[in-house]
């Protein structure tokens, strides 16, 4: 089983310190957080940090900026300092070995603005990153994001947007963002199943994006722990929990994953 710990936990760290502290707990996984006061302080050059991230025994996926970005922004000139921080985040995620990157597709910055226009935006996106993913090899993962409105997609939108995307792109599924949504995630998770790459992990009570640790929200987990039984054995569990958490939530987060989540299948 593929148990990642994300560096949102640690927000505004050093990425080098909390990248260790994260392998001294145990991590053989790690999701970089390009995001914060850490990361800014590199600007657009990341040669020293990538020499730095190479030389620790751990695997990594990044997560591109999360705030102030949106991929289908209003204005264009927003929408094009996202696209370019994402040519970026692909760039870095090569260099620094990482098997994929996640992608925001967007979301809807206010109820005035036009969610169809925006879906065509994201689209578009997706095929020209799709291109560029494949020739660094890098995959991308597609996660729901947006809630109260804000998402471009439905459920049953989500599940067949990749349809006619190449299949370097795949789906992320973050069970917290589905909640507050009030999507059936067991359902969601099977559906996406062949082209699930990784789930983001963490609870709330239905009403914000709290990034709790797993049952300390009202989350059905018998149910997604299920659901997640039909993953690939290749499918990442990233445990995303808030800026602040305890640390040792991420012990009992994989302990939990590795007692609940069996049968476990094989890769095909």
């Amino acid at each position: 089983m593929n148990i990642s710990y994300s560096e949102l936990i640690l927000l505004n760290n050093s990425v080098l310190e909390n990248v260790d502290r994260l392998i001294h707990l145990g991590a053989d996984r790690v999701e970089l957080m390009m995001d914060g006061a850490a990361w800014d302080s590199y600007g657009a050059d990341f040669s020293q940090l990538v020499k730095e991230l190479r030389k620790r025994n751990v695997s990594y996926s990044v997560h591109p900026a999360a705030w102030d970005i949106n991929l289908t922004a209003e204005t264009c000139m927003l929408r094009a300092a996202a696209y370019e921080h994402h040519l970026l985040a692909l760039r870095f995620s090569a260099e620094i070995g990482a098997n994929q990157i996640v992608l925001h597709p967007g979301f809807l910055g206010s109820p005035a603005f036009s969610r169809e226009l925006a879906k065509l935006r994201a689209k578009e996106t997706m095929h020209r990153l799709a291109e560029v993913a494949k020739s660094l090899g890098v995959q991308l993962a597609m996660e729901n994001v947006g809630y109260r409105g804000q998402s471009i997609y439905t459920e049953e939108e989500f599940v067949s947007v990749l349809d006619d995307v190449d299949p370097i792109v795949g789906y992320l599924v973050d069970v917290g963002h589905a909640h507050i949504n009030g999507w059936n995630i067991p359902i969601l998770i099977e559906k996406v199943a062949p082209r699930l790459l990784a789930l983001h992990i963490h609870d709330n009570d239905g009403k914000g994006d709290q990034h709790l640790p797993i049952y300390q929200g009202t989350m059905e987990w018998e149910s997604i722990f299920q659901a997640m039984t039909h993953c690939n054995a290749d499918c990442e569990f990233i445990l995303e929990y808030a800026p602040g958490t305890p640390l040792e939530q991420l012990l009992k987060g994989r302990e939990i994953l590795l007692e609940q989540v069996r049968p476990f299948p094989l890769a095909k």
